[in-house]
């Protein structure tokens, strides 16, 4: 275990709360590329052994690529090591599979989740857009309203329900799910945790509190048997998994697709709050918007960290790793490498190329890019035509987390002329 003065914590969940921790991770990727960091118990959950975080561009991109080294399966995809008896029941979804098991998996929902269906939704999308922004302006109180519960909470949600084919009355319930297993270690954004029989909090992600929706996931899916749509979850229906598998693929649909677009349209828009300039230089067409999308994401990327686990002896970055190691790549750092990016601190809309890892890379990159790429683009041109230069109302309000990189309340001023 490193004891040197200059390793700074980058795990501790707090943290996060103040933004994104950029001069902790600068002095890693300077001085510490692979560092050990401990895992003390925070907030009733339970000490841990430590694990290794690296922050370096080129060693998260290779250790995200081999698969073999670097395992999905053995130890999940957490940083905490969950329940050795849940384990067998996380290993179900692909998330936390290696190949050649996870690509059998990814080939099945990619029939689903195709490019020409998720372009089908596009107008949809923009009419939800242009929806939510003009009921934004008209219900502003002295001229601002929490751009996340205004706007774009809804926006993901909606967007993503569409997709997937669930009935409208049922929509709540994915943002409730959503909240408890994304937002658990934020006391002030998830509801209160379940006690365990030893008085630790349960992991939000065991099988124990997964059974509503999990029942779920198999009515919903019978029903689209007997009353196809030209959705996801109709595709999925007919698929051929079995019952497990299609349970696990609406957790992953249904969290991490709603959560990618959840945290990353706050977090562009703040981040345009903050670079006027860059942001005029878009509304006038100075910058193409997918090329605008792709920085932003690299600025704000929704996911903060990933944990794979050594499966043999191997070395990184001149550390030794050894097999059965928990080795956890910090995108926001990678994404901030001078290495890689010149001048990584300013956000430069036009700038290219942009090799961030915001959804990941290798065998696990984000399944649904393409359809969070499309939301994002649809939103920001809709605000880019109809609201002012985004503007603070107030401080915004972050997600106690080291796993995602959520904003839960974003005050804006949403009256004036579109600027």
């Amino acid at each position: 275990m490193d004891h040197a003065a200059d390793v700074p914590d980058v795990f501790d969940p707090r943290i996060y709360a103040a933004g994104i921790p950029h001069e902790r991770y600068r002095l890693l990727r300077e001085r510490h590329p692979v560092a050990r960091q401990a895992e003390p118990e925070i907030q009733g959950w339970p000490a841990g052994p430590g694990f290794w975080a690296v922050t370096r561009h080129a060693d998260v991109v290779r250790v995200l690529r081999d698969h073999r080294t670097y395992s999905s399966w053995l130890g999940a995809t957490q940083i905490r090591d969950p329940d050795p008896a849940d384990l067998p029941f996380l290993r179900r979804t692909m998330l936390n599979q290696d190949p050649p098991e996870h690509g059998r998996l990814r080939r099945l929902v990619s029939r689903a989740f195709t490019p020409a269906r998720v372009e089908a939704f596009a107008g949809r999308v923009r009419e939800r857009a242009r929806a939510l922004l003009a009921a934004a302006r008209q219900d502003a109180e002295d001229g601002a309203v929490d751009l996340v519960r205004a706007v774009t909470d809804e926006y993901a949600l909606l967007n993503l329900t569409d997709l997937l084919g669930i009935p409208a009355a049922d929509r709540a319930l994915l943002l409730e799910w959503t909240v408890r297993i994304i937002g658990y270690q934020d006391p002030d954004d998830a509801p209160a945790p379940l006690l365990g029989p030893d008085g630790t909090p349960l992991n939000p992600r065991s099988p124990a509190l997964l059974g509503e929706m999990f029942a779920y996931a198999r009515e919903l899916a019978e029903h689209k048997r007997t009353h196809p749509g030209d959705d996801v979850l109709t595709a999925l229906a007919g698929a051929g998994l079995d019952p497990a598998e299609l349970e696990m693929f609406f957790f992953l649909l249904t969290v991490a697709g709603n959560d990618t677009v959840r945290s990353a349209a706050p977090g562009g828009l703040l981040a345009l709050a903050g670079a006027p300039d860059a942001y005029r230089r878009l509304a006038q067409g100075s910058v193409p918007f997918d090329r605008a999308v792709d920085e932003l994401l690299r600025v704000h990327p929704p996911v903060l960290s990933f944990r794979r686990t050594a499966a043999v002896d191997t070395e990184l970055a001149g550390r030794s790793i050894r097999a059965g190691d928990k080795v956890v790549v910090f995108h926001a750092s990678a994404n901030h490498d001078e290495r890689v990016f010149t001048d990584p601190g300013r956000l430069d809309l036009a700038r290219t190329p942009n090799p961030h890892v915001s959804f990941g890379d290798g065998p696990h990159v984000c399944l649904g890019a393409h359809f969070a790429r499309l939301q994002l683009r649809i939103l920001y041109e809709e605000w880019c035509a109809a609201m002012p230069v985004p503007e603070l109302a107030g401080p915004p309000r972050r997600l106690v987390s080291n796993f995602i990189n959520g904003i839960t309340r974003l005050p804006v001023r949403v009256s004036g002329r579109p600027g």
